[in-house]
């Protein structure tokens, strides 16, 4: 079979990924004309490490990101108040990996078309609609070629919405699907180059009040910082409402002007990046029901989530890895296959959600109430030490000669 993927995110390459490494073609298409590494940081929990390491991308991850070993919360005077380890410093058999988000979608594409061939992505290629043929058992998905406007008909036997929040195959299944809902939280993000701060691999999560930060190294010299500041009851949002615009230093930096950490010096942080990215903190509402049919979604596309608790990114490579492995198993019956992958994912993202929301409104900072937040996070996600370690495969990869059983 052949698997159309909308989107060539880090959620849709690793399907691709996935997909092949099952047996099953795969076709990424992308709307931008160039793929590049833009962005800023991200963080890889071990249960998405653990998933890329099984395609094989161990020391490729370790070579671009840096594992990081504890979270540091601390007050704007820099007064430690709570401390845990991360990644294999707590006891998961792998690494948390804090990474530039552009260079692991670049590594993800390097893999993609080093394993499906040059031409497994087709840039310029949005996708502008889709229809089920059910006489032929196949998903007809109309895609506009964006450097002649042609729009080409292509016929595969699934497609999957990997194209983020604004997904466009999320729209055409569920038109009323509902809105982005706002925390009533302004995010800020940069990277800058600057020096190691306490172990060199510490993430900080520093709090005053409506206004945090979260900083973190992601390799060669830089530190990717999040500045996130309450401006707002939380609300529905239009979805054009300043989504990922330029940021200017004006509006964040008088929030910061006095934080003295002693560790990091926080205003220079800020003055150092390059650019600055501004957008809202935003989710949306948990759907009943994901796909239909031939047709189902993935990462963004499927459970926006706020990026509070480091899982955006490593429930999408998850998402990714179980949908290669329900589509092997079903053989030929690709509707159940999604189906299965649906109901095996639905859920546990939703948790996600609620968890992250959880996260972003936890009012406790003294010692025994962080503890107590993010013990309570990681049993709401499943991604306690005992319970992951002790998982034989999370997502074993089936292939065409023999497909295993979840343990």
């Amino acid at each position: 079979m052949t698997v159309l993927i909308a989107g060539a995110g880090i959620g849709g390459l690793t399907a691709a990924l996935s997909l092949h490494t099952a047996g099953i073609d795969a076709v990424v298409l992308e709307s931008a004309r160039e793929i590049r590494p833009l962005g800023v940081g991200i963080n890889l929990l071990p249960h998405a490490v653990r998933e890329l390491t099984e395609l094989g991308l161990g020391e490729r991850l370790a070579a671009i990101g840096v594992a990081t070993n504890e979270n540091v919360y601390s007050d704007r005077f820099g007064n430690e108040l709570f401390t845990e380890p991360r990644g294999m410093a707590m006891g998961y058999r792998w690494p948390q990996y804090s990474i530039h988000r552009g260079e692991l979608q670049m590594l993800l594409l390097t893999a993609v078309e080093e394993r499906l061939g040059p031409d497994a992505v087709r840039t310029g290629s949005r996708l502008v609609d889709f229809e089920e043929t059910a006489a032929a058992g196949t998903v007809r998905a109309r895609v506009l070629d964006r450097a002649t406007g042609i729009v080409e008909e292509i016929d595969a036997e699934a497609l999957i919405g990997a194209d983020g929040l604004h997904s466009a195959v999320r729209a055409r299944l569920h038109p009323d699907g509902g809105p982005l809902l706002w925390s009533g939280i302004r995010m800020w993000r940069g990277t800058t180059e600057a020096g190691p701060f306490r172990t060199g691999r510490s993430a900080a999560l520093v709090s005053d009040g409506d206004a945090e930060l979260v900083a973190y190294p992601i390799g060669r010299g830089r530190i990717n910082w999040v500045c996130l500041v309450r401006v707002s009851e939380p609300r529905p949002l239009a979805e054009d409402a300043g989504w990922n615009r330029r940021g200017r230093l004006a509006d964040v930096l008088p929030y910061y002007r006095d934080w003295e950490l002693g560790w990091l010096d926080v205003p220079a942080l800020l003055e150092g990046s390059g650019e600055i990215l501004e957008y809202p903190m935003v989710d949306r509402a948990p759907l009943p029901a994901w796909g239909r049919g031939r047709v189902n979604l993935l990462g963004d596309a499927a459970h926006p989530m706020y990026p509070v608790g480091a899982n955006g990114g490593s429930q999408a490579i998850v998402d990714a890895r179980v949908l290669a492995y329900e589509l092997a198993r079903a053989g030929g019956e690709v509707p159940a296959g999604l189906a299965h992958y649906e109901t095996v994912r639905r859920d546990v993202t939703a948790a996600v959600v609620r968890a992250n929301r959880h996260m972003s409104l936890a009012g406790g900072r003294t010692p025994r109430e962080l503890a107590r937040i993010t013990d309570t996070y990681r049993s709401a996600t499943g991604s306690d030490v005992d319970v992951l370690n002790s998982r034989a495969s999370l997502t074993p990869t089936p292939t065409p000669a023999a497909v295993r059983t979840p343990r």
